[in-house]
């Protein structure tokens, strides 16, 4: 008889597991083909630039740092696990509740021995990946040549080597920590370390591990305490970075005896694992630390309160002084050109006359006011638009140096509008790309206050467009996320290139013919993509072909920082045109805080000022700073090409070790190219920033602080700095005008003491690096301060801008302009050196009040000394300033708007300083004012009303007679006094 068969309970579990298991590997199959995805397609991206070669540095060297930390961390604490066990006494009795503390641990043993190391190990993997950088350059450091004035030791040793050993110092002592943690729990567990009512058993093995293990910990920290002594050249102490002289007579020869001690507990360590006394190590373990105290806090302390604080300068001078050269050195303003300027104050007839070039260029147009009036008159489309603030350049016209504003045209699909912008097709493949670079003079305006452009409209048209120039803007500052181009000969175009055409069409489409992104012809890169922008679309469209490409980070900055990941990007990158293409240049620095005796700087906070409010930094905390790679971007396709400017900086050295052939010489340049660098802003505001306090050359001074400096507030904003500025100008020692970058500095403010506004010093660099072809300027980046004379007192740029603000008579004019809608702006206060003093412009706006605004310089303001003169150009204010003479074509002129620039036509003058009035007009303080006088005032506020319709209506003739009525009606109202 055979009894039926029943199934097993264990079936069931076995089906389950089957599932579970399934499911986990399906699920790590999709989370592995994301990780490809996003893998391969950096990949894919990199190689489309021609820089594989740097995601495959940094791929290999993540994996290599990854191992080492893994096999690092998990074999120490594996192999102390498993000796820890192993060398564990077997007939040992337990209590109690080890017994049932073994029950728990002991199914999990196993696990535990592979999984305890696992663990640790992948922490420590990743966290030595991340460190990839710092041990790349460990391995390819170079010798700077200059030593350090304490120790002897090439800075390189500091900036390469030091922090790498820190790391390993590091590393290596979570390592043992976390063995002897081990040891201890292993040992406890299994009966090695047995603690009783009375006594601590220590078992043999045990003892040995132990013991062994604290003494290594020891010696790394004896290696630790050795390396703190150069540390002391790093470290922010008292006025200064770098050792003074309680670092130098008693911190350095503390923690010299410390590392010795530290090696000889150490080596009692060693000598208890064989001998079992645990007594002479532990003794000597609190001696260490009892010494540490004593020398370490106690005994610096007593040399500080009784030596240095009543000698202060007499025994921290050569170290004061260390920490100047240092910082000049480490910051590139030790060739400094320092130039004693007793400033004239006095306004004479003729005085410019020797600087009728320097102020015939002074540029007016304010990138920061302008951006909407550029907008409203070469947007076109609401799907552009411009930077803001617009970049500064300068363009070579007919042998002479033209000063410009410029932007490209950039696409802004957000004004597309809802159905616009949620199109698929609309944002990916029709609206690809901006159309064009706009140029205007910097230094004149139309009669209508506009600016005069140089190049402009679509299709463009101006100095720049030549059968060579390419207008198109795929890569841009504000590029769309991703864009799909491409196509067959043949194939009907799809882009929308500008809303113009031929024969009645409304718009010119047009086709990428260049080599801007990975290709998505094949299925595969389709479905990588797609998942990368989680886009179906991409998978699906028609549009998409075999020659399709992908064009995504756009940005230049972001390509730029791509493929030179090592960098510190400057935050203005500037669009310029080269030999016919509209490239981007961006400005890279190489940075280090391991500088021996240099002070740290606030990278973010130096560049902060009214056209930087919001700085974006990798690093932060700088000693040491180099503008040691020049970067191009292609409007067009996307190429970026990396130029080492300054090859003799030994961090760049490095690093074209690690990346090699990234980087051209900067002999490599074209004229064009070379024409159009630039000294760059955020190095500049850095340097203005250290010179505040280290303009200074000796010990006593810097102690001193009595001269110390400071950017003074934006006279517009005084929450933030005010910004430097480009201008062509002829500095005191120059023989001619240079495209030079320029700012001024006021007292330090101390304490809750109100800051004194008055101008202290006026720093310029030269910033034009020549016009040949692989050759630059040996005057590039010579840095020039104007120190003004003690016995000189010249207004700083609050004080002026509060002169202007006050001055009756330029308020009134300020009130008439301000009449009806109308809304006055300030624009940038500018300095600058001529006349033999110091000359203040204020370029002065109106634009509506509400709705549609458009900026149009109507004024400008200038000042020398306590002299102002408000008038309708910067030639006519000279010359009312400096008693007329005052040199020829000397500043702006107003040009007829449909001339682009070449007719002068009059303006209307308006005085700061009015004749007296006769006693009949409004101002004679009769009560009374004249018919002539009213009738002039009714015809000005009427011409007001009439100019803010036409604005409003767009009708710009209209607009245009209502502004010239206004300035007939304000030049009889000066006339009778008003």
């Amino acid at each position: 008889m055979t009894s039926s068969s029943t199934p097993t309970p264990t079936a069931p579990r076995r089906s389950r597991r089957v599932i579970a298991i399934s499911l986990v590997v399906l699920a790590a199959l999709v989370v592995g083909f994301f990780v490809f995805a996003n893998l391969y397609t950096d990949w894919l991206w990199y190689d489309q630039l021609g820089y594989a070669s740097v995601l495959g540095t940094q791929w290999v060297a993540q994996v290599v740092m990854f191992v080492i930390g893994f096999a690092g961390m998990a074999i120490p604490v594996w192999l102390t696990i498993y000796l820890a066990y192993r060398l564990r006494p077997v007939y040992v009795r337990l209590s109690s509740q080890l017994d049932r503390y073994q029950e728990v641990v002991e199914p999990l043993r196993r696990l535990a021995t592979w999984g305890i190391p696992i663990f640790f190990g992948f922490f420590a993997g990743f966290a030595a990946a991340s460190q990839w950088e710092q041990t790349a350059l460990w391995l390819n450091g170079v010798q700077t040549s200059t030593i350090d004035p304490e120790f002897g030791l090439d800075t390189g040793f500091y900036m390469f080597a030091l922090p790498f050993y820190s790391a390993v110092l590091g590393f290596a002592s979570a390592v043992v920590l976390i063995c002897l943690l081990m040891t201890v729990v292993v040992s406890y567990l299994y009966g090695s370390v047995r603690v009783g009512q009375r006594e601590l058993r220590i078992s043999k093995a045990a003892r040995i591990q132990l013991a062994v293990l604290a003494g290594f910990y020891l010696l790394l920290q004896a290696v630790s305490l050795w390396l703190d002594r150069f540390k002391t050249l790093t470290t922010s102490n008292d006025r200064i970075t770098g050792a003074g002289y309680t670092q130098v007579h008693a911190v350095i020869p503390g923690l010299t005896i410390l590392s010795i001690a530290a090696v000889l507990v150490a080596i009692l360590f060693f000598v208890t694992a064989v001998i079992g006394r645990w007594r002479y190590p532990l003794i000597a373990t609190g001696l260490l630390v009892v010494t540490s105290l004593v020398v370490g806090l106690v005994y610096p302390w007593f040399v500080t309160t009784v030596q240095v604080t009543p000698n202060q300068l007499a025994l921290q001078g050569q170290y004061y002084q260390r920490n100047i050269d240092a910082t000049k050195v480490a910051y590139g303003i030790d060739g400094l050109d320092k130039i004693s300027y007793d400033a004239a104050t006095n306004a004479q007839a003729g005085q410019l006359r020797s600087d009728a070039e320097t102020t015939a260029s002074i540029r007016i147009m304010d990138p920061a006011i302008i951006p909407p009036t550029v907008s409203q008159l070469q947007q076109y489309r609401s799907y552009y638009q411009f930077q803001d603030p617009l970049d500064v350049d300068r363009y070579d016209i007919n042998g002479q140096t033209q000063d410009a504003v410029v932007s490209v045209r950039d696409l802004n699909l957000n004004a597309l509008g809802s159905a616009g912008s949620s199109s698929w097709q609309n944002s990916t493949l029709v609206y690809t790309h901006g159309y064009g670079l706009v140029v205007a003079k910097g230094n004149e305006r139309t009669a209508d206050g506009d600016p005069v452009f140089l190049e402009s409209g679509i299709p463009a048209t101006g100095f720049l467009s030549t059968n060579d120039f390419e207008p198109r803007v795929y890569f841009g500052e504000h590029s769309p996320p991703y864009s799909i181009v491409g196509a067959p000969a043949g194939t009907a175009p799809v882009e929308l290139d500008y809303p113009a055409g031929t024969n009645g069409a409304t718009e010119t489409k047009t086709t990428f013919t260049g080599n801007g992104g990975p290709n998505i012809g094949n299925w595969f890169n389709r479905l990588l993509y797609a998942l990368k922008f989680q886009s179906e679309q991409i998978l699906f469209s028609d549009y998409v072909n075999p020659d399709s490409q992908i064009l995504y980070d756009r940005d230049p900055k972001t390509r730029v920082q791509k493929a030179a990941p090592y960098l510190t990007l400057d935050s203005d990158a500037y669009p310029t045109v080269v030999d016919g293409r509209i490239v981007w240049v961006v400005d890279g620095y190489t940075t280090s805080n391991d500088y021996p005796y240099s002070s740290s700087e606030s990278m973010s906070q130096a560049i902060t000022d009214a056209n930087n409010t919001d700085p974006r930094l990798a690093v932060n905390n700088i000693n040491y700073i180099r503008n040691s790679v020049k970067a191009t971007v292609d409007a067009y396709d996307g190429k970026v090409t990396l130029y080492a400017w300054d090859d003799k900086d030994p961090v760049l050295q490095a690093w074209e070790k690690i990346y090699p052939a990234t980087v051209k010489p900067y002999t490599d340049m074209s004229a064009q190219l070379m024409s159009h660098v630039r000294y760059p802003t955020d190095l500049f505001k850095v340097q203005r920033s250290m010179l505040g306090v280290y303009h200074v050359d000796d010990a006593q001074s810097f102690y001193q602080r009595d001269n110390a400096w400071q950017t003074p507030p934006d006279p517009q904003n005084s929450s933030v700095q005010q910004p430097p500025y480009y201008l062509t100008m002829q500095m005191p020692g120059q023989t001619d005008p240079t495209y030079s970058m320029f700012t001024s500095f006021i007292p330090q403010a101390t304490g809750t003491t109100e800051t004194r506004n008055v101008l202290m010093g006026y720093l310029a660099v030269d910033s034009d690096a020549g016009a040949t072809a692989g050759v630059r300027r040996d005057d590039y980046g010579k840095l020039r301060l104007l120190v003004i004379t003690a016995d000189t007192t010249v207004p700083g740029p609050g004080q002026v801008q509060n002169t202007f603000n006050s001055d009756p008579a330029i308020s009134s004019q300020i009130n008439l302009l301000k009449q009806g809608q109308s809304q006055v702006l300030n624009g940038n206060l500018l300095t600058v050196p001529v006349g033999g003093g110091l000359l203040y412009v204020q370029p002065v706006y109106v634009q509506a009040s509400s709705g549609t605004q458009l900026p149009q310089l109507q004024r400008v303001l200038v000042a020398f000394g306590k002299n102002v003169a408000f008038e309708s150009t910067l030639n006519d204010a000279l010359n009312k300033l400096f008693g007329g003479n005052s040199g020829a074509n000397a500043g702006d002129q107003q040009v007829a708007p449909d001339q682009g620039g070449a007719t002068p036509t009059p303006s209307p003058s308006v005085s700061a300083t009015p004749s007296p009035a006769p006693s009949q007009s409004a101002g004679s303080g009769s009560g009374t004012a004249s018919p002539q006088y009213q009738a002039a005032l009714q015809q000005a506020q009427q011409a007001m009303m009439d100019r803010d319709a036409a604005m409003k209506a767009g009708d710009w003739a209209a607009y245009g007679a209502a502004d010239q009525r206004l300035r007939d009606a304000v030049n009889t109202l000066i006339a009778l006094g008003g």
